[in-house]
């Protein structure tokens, strides 16, 4: 796949940015756990190298990339292989499903959020973490992702774009907090405030009724 070929091949690359950019990673971290429901079974969609699913407790993650899925392996992740538009898991089998800085690689968004929705039980929790496109880091990577390993067939999404996927897919009772303040990773403010608009990073929270 074009999207998963730049971390088969970067996966230590990628996975060293957390340590490189350890504020911003750390900030991450603090705004999805402000979101984190009480859960027994949780799974991470695009579980990546276990950067996100490891602090945050959860134990088994989803990832077509191999070498991202060894990577998380060794933290400990069980590493189901598969792609978010057809998770090789059963229906309502879970109560929390996270996603991190993957929609914006998925082939298909909704569809990704209704297999989400499939798998989960009633009443379970989506939480999603993405660089909000009308944001002025998340224009700045707009502007750059031509020249980024990572980013170049990325699509990014306003936080109003992913918030009407998730309600087309059946989702409602969402909250959001948002972090990282600037337009470049150097310059940020990782101060965690309620609501969307300013702060790059995004952490929404909703619900299967």
């Amino acid at each position: 796949m074009a999207k998963t070929a730049p971390f088969d091949r970067l996966s230590e690359h990628y996975d060293d940015w957390f340590v490189e950019h350890a504020d911003a990673y750390r900030a991450e971290i603090k705004a999805l756990k402000r979101l984190l429901p009480p859960f027994e079974n949780g799974v991470e969609i695009g579980v990546g190298t276990g950067r996100f699913a490891e602090p945050l407790g959860i134990k088994t993650g989803v990832e077509p990339s191999e070498k991202m899925a060894k990577i998380a392996k060794k933290r400990g992740i069980r590493v189901i292989p598969g792609v978010a538009e057809k998770l090789p898991l059963p229906d309502s089998s879970y109560d929390l499903a996270l996603m991190v800085t993957t929609i914006c690689f998925v082939d298909d968004p909704l569809q990704s959020l209704r297999e989400i929705y499939r798998i989960l039980r009633t009443g379970g929790t989506v939480i999603l973490g993405f660089v909000d496109a009308a944001t002025p880091l998340g224009r700045n990577y707009l502007a750059h992702k031509a020249q980024s390993r990572f980013y170049k067939e990325a699509r990014f999404f306003t936080t109003d774009e992913v918030l009407e996927l998730l309600k087309k897919a059946g989702f409602s009772d969402c909250r959001s907090l948002q972090t990282l303040y600037g337009d470049d990773l150097k310059h940020l403010d990782t101060r965690i405030e309620e609501g969307y608009g300013e702060g790059a990073f995004v952490a929404l929270r909703c619900r299967k009724k």
